[in-house]
């Protein structure tokens, strides 16, 4: 059987010479094979590219994930080492302040107790009652742990001395304004007592209490309050130095501040309130059958007060 050919013919330019080649059929039906299988290759190896292209980057996505996670694991678990140290020191700090402020009464030990004891077995309170106790005492003031468990050493309540030794310069209720002198009627009402003090004064606190504020406030400048408990407190203004700090427990006649005339004062004196509620009450019932206070034996003394 004769082969056959296919002629192909082209010409290089307009001028130039018709050129041709023949290739035979078979040759051709080789070569395009030939093509055709090359073409299969590069697309299987393109496809192969983009699938490795595609898995290296989620490699690194899930690597830089798996980092991060690592990371915050990481970070958690610290947080966590800290949590725990914090709940072991909150633990004996809990318990004692529960004590402390009645909030867990001492119980008598019990004969399991003493077996626990005796088997060296620590008596601590649980973790759930150590954070309930540790919220209130976070969040509760001074005063609101003050009325809610009274301390047992507070003997006297009753604002029963006079803060200052002196004279009465102003009474409570309405007065004159003491700056304009003109007469203010109701618009001008006293909240307490003004009692004649040389600046530097020793101020002595009329009953046992805990001292919830200790800072300068306007118009009764540098000024202490006293909780006394049952709703009782008394105000010390116009002072000239605090000697107690908020959070302090008192006694009645101890030395507390150094009198003055800061804030809205004329001259040199104390203004002293009694205060049942947060309602200020005439104190004049608390003194008139009182005597002026003797200086506390207390660590004040150390100041020659």
């Amino acid at each position: 059987m004769k082969e056959q050919y296919v002629t192909v013919e082209w010409m290089p330019s307009m001028r130039g010479r018709l050129r041709s080649i023949r290739i035979g059929r078979r040759s051709l039906g080789y070569l395009l094979g030939v093509g055709l299988l090359l073409l299969l290759g590069a697309g299987a190896l393109f496809s192969s590219y983009l699938q490795m292209s595609r898995k290296t980057s989620r490699y690194a996505e899930l690597r830089q994930n798996f980092d991060e996670l690592r990371r915050r694991y990481e970070a958690l678990q610290r947080v966590a080492s800290r949590r725990k140290e914090q709940i072991a020191s909150l633990q004996k700090l809990a318990a004692e302040v529960s004590v402390r402020y009645g909030i867990t009464p001492r119980k008598s030990p019990s004969k399991s107790m003493i077996s626990e004891i005796r088997g060296n077995q620590a008596m601590k309170p649980t973790v759930a009652d150590t954070i309930q106790t540790y919220n209130f005492l976070k969040s509760a003031t001074v005063s609101e742990i003050y009325h809610r468990y009274a301390f047992q050493w507070q003997v006297h309540t009753r604002p029963s001395l006079w803060p200052v030794h002196g004279r009465l310069t102003s009474p409570f209720g309405g007065r004159p304004d003491p700056f304009s002198g003109e007469d203010a009627g109701q618009s001008e009402f006293h909240t307490g007592v003004d009692i004649a003090a040389p600046k530097g004064t020793p101020v002595h606190v009329a009953a046992d209490g805990v001292v919830t504020n200790a800072s300068w406030e306007s118009g009764y400048g540098k000024l202490v309050i006293v909780d006394h408990g049952h709703g009782i407190e008394t105000y010390y203004a116009h002072l000239s130095e605090f000697l107690v700090v908020p959070g302090e427990e008192v006694r009645a006649g101890e030395v507390i501040a150094l009198s003055g005339g800061t804030g809205r004062a004329t001259a040199p004196h104390l203004h002293y309130e009694v205060r049942i509620h947060g309602t200020p009450v005439n104190p004049w019932p608390y003194l008139h059958q009182t005597h002026v206070a003797k200086v506390h034996t207390s660590r004040h003394n150390d100041l020659g007060l």
